[in-house]
């Protein structure tokens, strides 16, 4: 098997009808912006416009009111409620978002977020009895969020103490549910909610939505003490952090989220973590929320403990907010210094025991690996190879020795959470545990089955994936002319609500590269010009390039703004070439 080759640059297919595109325009939309939208498989207007009154109806997602009425009477019993989290940066903003609703109305919340190396994932029966034996007091409820739709064990140990569960989370729900008080899941049979990619952070916010609802429908004096909106620049955090699908809901949620931050309006440990980036958060974007906030906020889970970046995210100490997140960016710092190591492990492994050269899958086990990074393992794997790819760790929980995790990234066409659970029915017995999304899973297993596991799953890949599947296909949005390329238009992709399902514009042009230069070591400075009569040479940059270009190159590229002691100038980000004859 080699690195994927022979990249294809496809041009996006336009839509064979130029309705959508001609009712963009006459709502007021640019002629390129909605050629671009269009191509996305927007209608209608209203499906980019971020108003919340373009949101689903809180009533339609199953059983948020029965939800909101469990914790109103929480509330009014003065009952002591546990929020369970994730440790990734969804798991976190749900659990801020819950902890700062709830104590909007005067709450007796606290929270509880299980350490990936002692305990594991999700709500476990260890995790209820650690929450059963709080300081504080035993919690009568406790609320799942980004996790528990596949907690069976956990529930019952909790009903088998009495204690209420309620389960909001956005997982694909397995054969066998909790038997919780309550599911929230717009995953599950039966929900009628129309955006089944909201992140965890979401469902938690929607069940706010309805608890407020609620409090109305009760006359309670405080009803009008929770302010959702306040909470959108942390729902837009962890949406985008998560890698969920921009469908029309959550381009709303991230838009508003955005807005807030854009406007000042966000919570101080979010602050903090900007200032900590060098970033101004006056011109948050996706790309910030994704790979600067993001994953300083992940930090804590892979490297740490999640209560870190949950504490940095529910204080309003601005103080206690910035040593926070210093914190949080040097674990940072520490993750891809371990990352770097363990990648360059990875490949060298490869290289030394390469798979066949038809394999269609990774999966890579060394026992010295951090069980915190091996996701990010996977991620890197998979985008060099364009394989589905599963990195391997030795597990520290309590009780699992012997045992290894592994954390998987896909590919299009390939659902690694369904493809796991055809390695359960085909393997009875083999995976200990399993969960995750169509592009994101994790496992358990004994390390002694690692071979027999990596078996079954290219088996399966090779019965699911086509040659089709396993060349990477790089999308373009066509040719810029010069006049379209200009700073205002940098401006308006930059500051759009892109991401998974819903991506960032780019580009493809033929260039004559007139300059090129070093930066960094390893990444090229350009002066690149058209042949189609553009009246002055473009700056560009090109990251991570092992060499100098060839004189002519055709190019994909994004449309981005440079900025340099206050200035700003335009500036083409290549994200692919070839050379040009």
């Amino acid at each position: 098997m080699n690195a994927v080759h022979g990249i294809d640059i496809r041009r996006r297919a336009a839509p064979s009808d130029t309705g959508p595109v001609d009712r963009l325009v006459a709502a007021g939309i640019p002629l390129l912006i909605a050629r671009l939208y269009a191509a996305r498989g927007v209608r209608q207007a209203v499906e980019i416009e971020p108003s919340l009154v373009n949101l689903p109806r809180t009533d339609l997602l199953l059983n948020a009111s029965r939800a909101a009425s469990r914790l109103a009477d929480a509330i009014e019993r003065r009952e002591r409620i546990v929020i369970v989290a994730d440790y990734d940066a969804d798991g976190a903003t749900a659990c801020a978002v819950g902890l700062r609703g709830l104590q909007a109305y005067g709450a007796d919340v606290g929270f509880l977020v299980p350490n990936r190396f002692e305990y594991g994932y999700g709500l476990t029966p260890e995790i209820v009895a650690l929450a059963a034996t709080e300081a504080i007091r035993p919690p009568r409820l406790l609320v799942t969020v980004d996790n528990g739709i596949a907690s069976v064990d956990g529930v019952a140990e909790a009903n088998r103490r009495g204690i209420d569960v309620l389960v909001t989370d956005h997982h694909l729900p397995g054969a066998t549910l909790p038997d919780a008080l309550c599911i929230v899941n717009p995953n599950q049979a039966g929900c009628a909610f129309p955006s089944k990619h909201i992140a965890g952070v979401g469902v938690m916010f929607y069940v706010l939505l309805a608890l407020r609802a609620e409090m109305r429908r009760r006359q309670s004096s405080i009803a009008e003490a929770l302010r959702p909106a306040l909470l959108l620049d942390l729902v837009a955090l962890g949406t985008v952090a998560d890698v969920v699908r921009l469908d029309a809901t959550n381009r709303v949620l991230v838009a508003q989220g955005l807005a807030r931050m854009r406007g000042g309006a966000l919570q101080p440990g979010l602050r903090a973590l900007f200032e900590a980036a060098g970033r101004d958060p006056a011109r948050a974007t996706t790309y910030d929320l994704g790979f600067v906030i993001g994953p300083r906020l992940n930090a804590a889970g892979r490297l740490a403990d999640m209560s870190l970046g949950i504490r940095c995210l529910t204080t309003d100490d601005p103080a206690e907010a910035e040593r926070a997140a210093l914190e949080l960016d040097r674990l940072n710092r520490e993750r891809r210094e371990i990352e770097s190591g363990m990648t360059e492990d990875a490949h060298a492994l490869l290289e030394q025991s390469p798979p066949e050269k038809d394999a269609h899958t990774i999966a890579l086990f060394r026992p010295d690996w951090h069980a915190g990074i091996v996701g990010i393992v996977a991620s890197r794997l998979k985008d060099r190879w364009h394989r589905p790819a599963i990195a391997f760790a030795r597990s520290t929980e309590h009780g699992r020795i012997g045992e290894v995790k592994g954390s998987g990234r896909s590919i299009d066409g390939f659902h690694l959470r369904d493809a796991l659970d055809v390695v359960s029915k085909r393997e009875p017995g083999m995976l200990s545990k399993f969960g995750g999304h169509a592009m994101a899973a994790g496992l358990s297993l004994a390390e002694t089955d690692l071979p027999r596991f990596a078996a079954a799953f290219e088996q399966i890949a090779r019965e699911w994936l086509t040659e089709a599947h396993l060349q990477r296909v790089l999308e373009s949005d066509g040719s810029l002319s010069p006049a379209e390329m200009s700073m205002a238009l940098a401006e308006s992709l930059r500051m759009g609500v892109w991401g998974q399902g819903f991506p960032a514009p780019a580009f493809d042009d033929t260039f004559a590269v007139a300059e090129q230069r070093w930066v960094g070591d390893k990444h090229l400075r350009l002066r690149l010009a058209r042949e189609t009569g553009a009246p002055s040479r473009l700056d560009a940059i090109a990251f991570n390039q092992p060499a100098l270009l060839p004189e002519r190159i055709h190019a994909l590229y994004r449309l981005d703004l440079n900025q340099y002691q206050g200035l700003h100038s335009l500036q083409l980000v290549i994200e692919h070439w070839e050379a040009a004859s």
